[in-house]
């Protein structure tokens, strides 16, 4: 049997330098996007619903991230790319109209995530132009915390 399969192998030749697989990923990216390209001007090209391009692309930065792949963005470019969407959601009409509460506890997080990142050393109500400044509590959302308990 052994004999078989050797001459079977040697007969067809080795398989793997064939085939899609082999290719360097470039070439696979480019005969990828052709495929893509002609299945939409057929129109038969699969439309993702949101979802499952949200559930693609969370797929698809853990795999970045286990390979160490992934973009690491720097505040900026979140704040930039966050703002991009935000404008193209608005748009679109399809963004979140936040109610007064929501307003509000999502500016109580951030205040509280840039006082704590303050790596200076000094507290913000001691800054110059500081919107809590003169509070005898510190910021406004400790005196507030307090009054809640």
């Amino acid at each position: 049997m052994d004999q078989q399969k050797q001459s079977h192998t040697s007969e067809k030749g080795s398989t793997r330098n064939r085939g899609f697989a082999s290719m360097d990923e470039d070439k696979q990216r480019e005969i990828a996007s052709k495929g893509g390209r002609a299945a939409h001007e057929k129109g038969t090209a699969h439309e993702f619903t949101s979802e499952e391009a949200r559930e693609a692309g969370h797929k698809g930065g853990q795999a970045a991230h286990e390979k160490g792949t992934a973009h690491e963005f720097t505040s900026k470019e979140a704040r930039e790319a966050g703002h991009k969407g935000g404008q193209a959601a608005h748009e679109k009409g399809t963004a979140h109209e936040f109610t007064s509460e929501e307003a509000r506890e999502a500016g109580r997080k951030g205040g509280q995530a840039a006082h704590a990142k303050d790596s200076s050393g000094e507290s913000r109500e001691g800054r110059k132009g500081s919107a809590s400044q003169g509070s005898p509590k510190g910021s406004s959302g400790e005196s507030r915390q307090k009054s809640k308990e």
